[in-house]
């Protein structure tokens, strides 16, 4: 009979560890119900002819283990949970080391628990691994330490990485549509001009010295390009993506480029809009959170993902700095519609900024939601056209010569 190690946690909630045999996991599982403990996580021993897990492997763990976004969220609830059922921190880090499904992110929470333990705090433990928890996070763990309340804020911080998800998620749906059209329109074309037009090109040969259309004769040069200097169309693309990336990795490029996106017919409204949301939903969280307004700003203006919007709460937390409004230098800025500046100044004059900025993100996520779902409706039937006018500009490109066959037998 095989056997298997398991891992469970008993009644106190302290976690045990065993070998068992069973005909099976199920078996186990129910054994170790019948025990009284909660599993975590059984496999089949080594001796019994269990495999090696090839994922855990350090080369390939970091490809294949990626901490996402939706396991953050996971881990922030149930750490929320287990804190707010009176556990104390390092048992409830332990107790969700078993249950992440990421390797990476185990490691990670491993290394929180023994930081704590060798006396730093939860943000100052989670500060150390900025790819997994970023400065907002830290900043409202750490209002929540200081404040006492560290389960609401961590339940806080989930509910907000939810809306945020969520509205990425949208923006990326109604982007993703064109993107894969384009991505089969280039297929399309690409797959013509290497395999159909040079079976056209020795037809139209047998015409002699015949003048072909303009049009026609653009393809053929593009089709004899393609198939004798892919390599070097290759290399281009490849050397403009890679300075487009150089530039975009520069400050003033960013900002040119995200100046460009905000621009865009329908699309850059919509990123406009999302910019928005995270704008205030974040600076609302950070604010009920406890975090101080200054300090507030500066982890918006830091994960803003858009220049021009950094650059207006550069210039917001310059102007708060010296003792000005947040509606004042958000009005000189140009980037947020009159509607937001309002709104702000509003919360300002009744002490509940933090209430309207809310509202904004609340009214703003409905409009992004509205705008994709008009963009989903516009977009299908305009691929749909793009996709046959293309087919049909090549069609007819291919036949205007054999359309002139008879006057060139003819002469």
């Amino acid at each position: 009979m095989p056997e298997y190690t398991y891992e469970a946690l008993d009644k106190g909630g302290k976690q045990v560890r065993g070998v068992i045999e069973a005909s099976g996991e199920e078996v186990i599982i129910e054994k170790l119900r019948n025990m009284g403990y909660y599993p975590l996580n059984v496999i089949l021993s080594k001796r019994s002819g269990g495999s090696v897990d090839v994922l855990a492997l350090p080369g390939l763990r970091a490809i294949f283990h990626r901490v996402k976004t939706k396991h953050v969220m996971t881990f922030t609830r149930q750490l929320a949970t287990l804190i707010d059922a009176g556990l104390p921190i390092i048992r409830s880090l332990n107790i969700l080391t078993e249950q992440v499904e990421s390797a990476v992110f185990k490691e990670k929470i491993k290394q929180i628990a023994q930081d704590i333990e060798q006396g730093s705090s939860l943000s100052e433990a989670m500060a150390k691994h900025p790819k997994v928890f970023d400065k907002l996070y830290v900043s409202m763990v750490r209002a929540g330490e200081i404040g006492g309340v560290l389960e609401a804020v961590l339940n806080k911080i989930a509910e907000f990485l939810e809306k945020r998800q969520f509205i990425i998620g949208k923006v990326r749906s109604a982007m993703m549509y064109p993107l894969i059209v384009m991505t089969m329109a280039l297929g399309i074309v690409g797959f013509i001009l290497l395999f159909i037009i040079p079976k056209f090109k020795a037809i139209f040969e047998m015409l002699g010295n015949a003048e072909l259309p303009w049009l026609t004769q653009v393809l053929i040069d593009a089709s004899q390009i393609l198939a004798h200097d892919t390599i070097w169309v290759i290399l281009g693309i490849g050397v403009v993506i890679f300075i487009f990336k150089k530039i975009n990795q520069t400050k003033e490029g960013k900002y040119a480029f995200d100046r460009i996106k905000l621009k865009i017919p329908v699309f850059g409204m919509l990123i406009r809009k999302s910019s928005i949301v995270r704008f205030a939903s974040t600076l609302a969280t950070l604010i009920t959170s406890g975090v101080p307004i200054l300090q507030a700003i500066d982890i918006v203006r830091e994960t803003s993902g858009n220049e021009v919007v950094t650059r207006a709460m550069d210039t917001v937390h310059t102007s708060v700095k010296e003792g000005e409004t947040i509606h004042e230098p958000l009005s000189r800025c140009k980037v947020f519609p009159p509607l937001v500046v309002h709104m702000v100044a509003v919360g300002e004059e009744t002490g509940a900024i933090d209430q309207m900025l809310l509202k904004v993100a609340e009214a703003y996520e409905r409009e992004v939601d509205d705008t994709v779902n008009a963009l989903t409706s516009i977009l299908e039937p305009v691929m749909i056209v793009f996709l046959g006018a293309l087919v049909g500009v090549i069609v007819i490109a291919l036949y205007l010569p054999i359309f002139n066959i008879p006057k060139i037998i003819g002469k």
